[in-house]
């Protein structure tokens, strides 16, 4: 495309793959908007950590306008995407102000992905995803109501319900969600609540339908990841799914029954149901298939990234919905923007895959560098730390992270221990690009 003006880049989302797209262009000769529903962008890894009471939400999260503060050619909108008109170039935004349009020469759309329940509806109503700042702090003040409701009654299969997490998914989520919780419960809620909950001494139960963990992973770094799970005291059950959720109980495809008033839900993602407003052809998942050089099939002019995207390796597999593709997507899809504008040919998506790696409670994780290496253990451990502390947004958080990882490490505390309670007009949804959940009062959006 030849302009005769500045280009003009709209972004749709300010996670890892918009956020490393905005890099690329900043203080390039294009305009560049940035647009998302929240102000921020989240340090999703460590999410868990807010939600088990080991971190504040400000220590994972960067304020969008913040992180571009000296890049003159970048603007930030805070609101909701609710048209795309890929015809006329422009995007419809809406806020509590009103709402505009947005016209772009090129579009990233990296809207991300939502918690993908399998069709088990009730999920949404009684279960706790873990997708956004909000899913953190409203599943830690869930947790933590749950305990001190537990104190006041004298029933024992209230209790039971009432100290009991039910974390559903087998994936690096999972695993860390549920060796976390063990470890709020065992260093922290038992010794708190001793004398307030009698015989009940609370539990955590991992649930994978696979008859394995972590599948991705090769067979030693599951074994082992299983070993390390079941050594903090997580009941680990293989080989069933979840088939019921109701309000104080989670029914298995075996039969089981697990009183509980806290089901995780982290068994799989689905990409944003922006992906829709594209009006292409989709994947079955949703996603939005691309051409290797990241434009959608049909659309010159519109790029999507990360989890959004379908794009298949040279084996003919897709690309996994993980962070460092994401970043690698955004980055190239905005240098392949800048190649156009240049009039130099684009270069297609070829991903540097460093491995795998997942943490499952202290001195435990495990660890595939490079996919030759493996790595159980503290080592494993001492290795997720470090890359984590690396890409973490922000001298202030990485300092802020570092320093409660060593006093948690210390003293086996976590100091976020603190009921906030929101209002209806400051609880937010479930998802990012979702509608909000039934059991958590709707947020006005900005």
């Amino acid at each position: 495309m030849l302009h005769t003006h500045r280009p003009r880049v709209l972004i749709i989302g300010a996670g890892f793959g918009g956020l490393n797209a905005a890099r690329v262009l900043a203080g390039r000769e294009v305009d560049v908007l940035i647009v998302d529903r929240q102000n921020y962008h989240l340090f999703s890894p460590l999410l868990y950590q807010v939600a088990t009471a080991g971190l504040e939400p400000g220590e994972i999260a960067s304020p969008v306008r913040g992180i571009f503060h000296d890049a003159g050619n970048i603007r930030f909108l805070l609101g909701e995407v609710q048209a795309i008109d890929t015809a006329a170039r422009r995007v419809t935004i809406r806020s509590k102000h009103g709402a505009r349009q947005e016209a772009y020469d090129y579009l990233i759309v990296a809207a991300g992905s939502q918690t993908h329940t399998f069709g088990l509806d009730q999920v949404r109503v009684h279960g706790y995803g873990l997708k956004t700042l909000a899913d953190g702090v409203v599943l830690r003040n869930h947790v933590l109501k749950n305990f001190e409701r537990a104190a006041w009654t004298d029933d024992p299969l209230q209790r039971e319900a009432l100290t009991t997490i039910v974390v559903v998914g087998g994936g690096p989520t999972g695993l860390e969600t549920a060796g976390a919780f063990q470890e709020l419960l065992d260093h922290v809620l038992r010794k708190e609540y001793a004398g307030s909950l009698g015989d009940t001494p609370g539990r955590v139960i991992l649930v994978e339908r696979r008859d394995h963990l972590l599948p991705t992973y090769p067979p030693r770094l599951q074994r082992a990841a299983r070993r390390q799970l079941e050594s903090l005291g997580v009941e680990v059950v293989l080989g069933e799914s979840v088939v019921e959720v109701t309000e104080d109980c989670v029914r298995l495809s075996g039969g089981r029954a697990i009183p509980t008033r806290t089901l995780i839900w982290a068994a799989g993602v689905k990409a944003s149901p922006l992906a829709e407003m594209l009006g292409v052809p989709l994947d079955v998942s949703g996603r939005v298939p691309v051409t290797a050089a990241l434009q959608v099939i049909g659309l010159r002019d519109v790029y999507v990234v990360g989890d959004m995207a379908y794009l298949e390796d040279d084996r003919g597999q897709p690309y996994p919905m993980v962070i460092p593709v994401a970043k690698q997507q955004g980055e190239l899809a905005a240098r392949n923007i800048l190649r156009r504008v240049a009039g130099e040919p684009q270069r297609a998506f070829r991903y540097h895959d460093r491995g795998l790696m997942a943490t499952i409670g202290r001195s435990r994780a495990v660890a595939w560098i490079y996919y030759r290496l493996q790595l159980t253990g503290f080592v494993a451990w001492i290795a997720w730390l470090g890359l984590h502390l690396i890409t973490l947004m922000g001298f202030r958080n990485r300092l802020n992270v570092f320093v409660n990882w060593v006093w948690n490490y210390l003293t086996y505390d976590r100091s976020v221990r603190i009921i906030l309670e929101h209002s209806a007009r400051d609880a937010e949804p479930l998802d990012p690009w979702a509608e909000p959940r039934e059991h958590i009062p709707a947020r006005k959006t900005a």
